[in-house]
């Protein structure tokens, strides 16, 4: 396999890496390093690329062991939280601020659930991977991933409520 092969198998979902490492690892240059190791990873083992049947789904799985080990290993007391995801030219200052202020409040949602309604999240409604690639990649069945990805909602929107609320019911 030539590196334009490789090129052209890689590149249409390295941004994909990149953003699940970036949901479970939350600093950006984790992320980045993630990302890297990843794709270093399926180069040394380009040989072995064509008897994997989604390359994709494959480096997701990939990515999403390596972001656990480092959570686990002594670095992820050195991560960094850092999140500017939301940029919107067209709307007022004070509709933006609120915009901001509410992704923020997700993406803080988020961090907050257990890791595998995370991951869930993360792969269904970021990544947009439909149900029987999520449960591949997981080594989960459908109604697992949807159990959890309804609960993962759920928490989401009730939390987001009780904040825009102010904290009354």
């Amino acid at each position: 396999m030539t590196q334009v092969e490789f090129l052209n198998i890689v590149m249409p979902f390295k941004d994909k890496v990149f953003r699940l490492a970036k949901r479970l690892l939350v600093s950006t240059e984790e992320a980045e390093d993630a990302t890297q190791e990843v794709l270093l990873k399926l180069w040394n083992n380009k040989k072995k690329m064509q008897e994997y049947k989604n390359v994709e789904a494959f480096s997701m799985t990939m990515t999403k062991n390596f972001c656990f080990d480092k959570l686990k290993s002594k670095q992820a007391q050195n991560l960094k939280i850092v999140h500017s995801n939301y940029e919107d030219g067209n709307t007022s200052l004070q509709k933006q601020v609120e915009l901001n202020d509410s992704v923020d409040w997700v993406s803080k949602i988020i961090e907050e659930l257990p890791e595998q309604q995370k991951v869930i999240i993360q792969l269904r409604d970021i990544e947009e991977y439909d149900f029987d690639e999520i449960a591949k990649m997981l080594d989960m069945n459908n109604t697992a991933v949807r159990v959890n990805l309804s609960r993962a909602r759920k928490t989401i929107r009730e939390k987001l409520t009780n904040t825009h609320n102010y904290g009354i019911k």
